[in-house]
């Protein structure tokens, strides 16, 4: 909620939640699917043919870093710190499940950090860089963050499996958002050695709460990642998808994904936009 955002001093927030659900799965790894749809190269304030063919499968750290690190606040209240600390097996446990998924995509890898600066990115370098040397079939690169902010907007399509760490991965891929068109467009999936967690990438929107406007396509787009990560169920999850797809590519969109070109008859709200790949999916379900 906006009081949150607005009086940093609040003891209880909303975060302390997410990040002990997290904390208390053991759910290390984030994985951010940017996942862009030829229908909504327009919605995007970047150029179609720079983004056309980009598929970029994001890994984000998700128990470490400044989010965990020790937090201090002098007396006066004029000094603060936030203990940005990683140990070697976070790093060597995330590592290893991008280079097994870039393994299964074009073994091509990209390990964000700021190793020039910070003394944890070096921990993080110097790990990845070893655990690269157990999958030699994939090409790994090294880059610095406020270089791959920059190269992702410039050619996003150069990436396909991205590693990162926790404030870098929270960054970068809200940057990627827009890649997608919008951030409704983004699922996620925090898994770890157990139970996972599915949710879209961005936050509540209360300011649109109850208005029948936010684009409900990226909490749909977190159920199929569920079927194919937790269950395996591919094919289920590649008819939701498809039923994503189908949606758009016959005109259809949310207020956040439409363009001038839109018919503004086919602008629909959170419910309309649900109950069409609801629709979708009953019937390719009837058909196979």
């Amino acid at each position: 909620h906006a009081k949150y955002d607005n009086d940093p001093s609040l003891k209880v927030r909303p975060e302390q939640g997410l990040l002990k659900i997290r904390k208390e799965l053991g759910l290390y790894a984030n994985l951010r699917p940017i996942l862009l749809f030829d229908e909504l190269l327009n919605a995007s304030s970047i150029k179609p043919g720079i983004l056309k063919g980009t598929d970029i499968l994001f890994f984000r750290e998700l128990t470490g870093d400044v989010y965990f690190g020790e937090k201090t606040r002098s007396e006066d209240r004029n000094t603060a710190s936030d203990l940005m600390i990683y140990h070697r097996y976070e790093v060597e446990r995330i590592a290893h499940k991008a280079f097994q998924a870039a393994m299964q995509r074009r073994k091509k890898l990209c390990s964000v950090d700021k190793a020039n600066v910070l003394e944890s990115s070096r921990l993080w370098r110097e790990t990845v860089q070893e655990i690269a040397k157990q999958y030699p079939e994939v090409e790994t690169e090294h880059m610095f963050i406020d270089n791959a902010a920059m190269q992702l907007i410039k050619d996003p399509k150069r990436f396909d499996v991205v590693l990162t760490a926790n404030l870098f991965g929270d960054i970068l891929t809200d940057e990627a958002s827009q890649i997608a068109g919008s951030m409704g467009m983004l699922a996620s999936a925090s898994i770890g050695d157990g139970t996972g967690f599915f949710e879209p990438i961005h936050g509540s929107a209360h300011d649109i709460a109850g208005k029948n406007l936010a684009n409900p396509l990226a909490s749909i787009l977190s159920a199929a990642l569920l079927l194919e990560i937790s269950f395996g169920l591919k094919d289920e999850a590649k008819v939701i998808i498809d039923g994503v797809d189908q949606v758009l590519k016959e005109g259809y969109r949310t207020h956040d994904i439409a363009d001038d070109t839109i018919d503004p008859a086919k602008i629909l709200g959170t419910e309309e936009m649900g109950k069409l790949v609801l629709n979708f999916i009953a019937q390719s379900t009837i058909t196979h």
